[in-house]
């Protein structure tokens, strides 16, 4: 039946939605920060409850697996996880920015978003990956990969080559960061554009379908950079 649960942790955004067949079931979203600890099983819970499921009909786990947060990510991808061990289901994992790429196809072929040229342009989903790096890729209209995932500094010089020869759509939230650097004419930047469970749906019934699996025992998120813990400005003994 193709039953699938898809989490998406990888920003801010608490996502989960229930999939059948490639088809939106129910979805659960909050954009409150630092909430995936406390919104993500409750999220789970009740859409299963909600949709008359039973953890023993989902036929896999869907994550998203970066890069993002690492807080997130640990979050995500531990819980779905602990669901295919429980259940013994596949788990599939799906590259975070080519998921947004994908929304960004949906949104405009369902006339969501009207933007003209778009079968020439370059898509480049951003995330924020602290101070004024990004992790961003390069994605076609089609939504196939252009450039792989880069962790970047961005300055006002940054794809002018690209730039003048075609349309690039910047969206996610690390685009915001670098609105104000990147002015170009052909520079496109769309606003509240997050990640979302539901663009997961269409890549993982693919992968789904092909049986392509990750190892559930040794899985681990696509972090990009290694974690740096920062150390608190106030001294809390004092």
């Amino acid at each position: 039946m193709g039953l699938i649960l898809s989490i998406e942790t990888s920003t801010m955004v608490c996502s989960v939605c229930i999939s059948r067949n490639g088809e939106l079931i129910g979805i659960k979203e909050s954009e409150e920060e630092k909430s995936h600890a406390k919104n993500l099983t409750v999220f789970v819970d009740e859409l299963m409850k909600e949709n008359g499921f039973s953890y023993s009909d989902l036929d896999a786990v869907s994550i998203s697996k970066g890069p993002g947060s690492y807080t997130g990510l640990r979050i995500g991808v531990s819980t779905a996880k602990g669901l295919c061990y429980a259940k013994n289901i596949p788990l599939i994992a799906i590259n975070t920015l080519q998921a947004m790429a994908n929304g960004m196809i949906t949104k405009v072929e369902s006339n969501e978003i009207i933007i003209d040229h778009f079968e020439n342009s370059v898509l480049v989903p951003m995330i924020d990956a602290r101070r004024m790096e990004v992790y961003s890729a390069f994605f076609n209209s089609k939504g196939e990969t252009v450039r792989d995932v880069k962790a970047e500094i961005l300055d006002e010089r940054s794809y002018n080559e690209i730039l003048e020869k075609q349309k690039m759509i910047f969206f996610g939230d690390g685009s915001e960061k670098v609105h104000n650097v990147i002015k170009h004419n052909n520079a496109m930047f769309i606003k509240n554009i997050n990640p979302s469970a539901k663009d997961m749906i269409e890549l993982s019934e693919q992968l789904f379908k092909m049986k392509k699996f990750e190892d559930v025992a040794y899985f681990e998120p696509f972090y990009l950079k290694d974690f740096i813990a920062t150390i608190p400005k106030k001294n809390i003994f004092k």
